[in-house]
């Protein structure tokens, strides 16, 4: 299932589908991006990314260009609307999330407020 077809509320750029495939090739295949929204951080609550060959029952599976991304069901509560960005500069190379829902984070970019 491709989210180009679906109206899904979370989306992956073609850079992030294709990092997340390189990665997976690069580890023997079958792998997708865990991405969970945890507690904690400077502004309360933190961008979490793993690897993960299985998803859980109640995972929002996400499928682009070969590549895959896990996300909970809490999670996914606070990323609705959001993308996935993969994104390379002089500081180095990361996963970004443009969250909508985010009303202010840190300068790290992985801890971020709501409402």
């Amino acid at each position: 299932m491709d989210t180009d077809t679906l109206a899904l509320p979370f989306r992956l750029t073609d850079r992030a589908a294709a990092r997340i495939a390189a990665i997976s090739a690069e580890q023997g295949g079958g792998y997708a991006l865990r991405l969970a929204v945890d507690a904690g951080g400077c502004s309360g609550f933190q961008y979490r990314f793993d690897l993960q060959r299985e998803g859980e029952p109640d995972d929002v599976v996400i499928e682009k260009d070969g590549a895959k991304v896990f996300i909970d069901t809490a999670s996914m509560d606070l990323l609705a609307g959001s993308e996935l960005d993969f994104t390379e500069a002089l500081m180095g190379a990361h996963f970004a999330v443009r969250n909508p829902n985010a009303v202010s984070s840190c300068g790290c970019g992985t801890s971020f407020s709501v409402d």
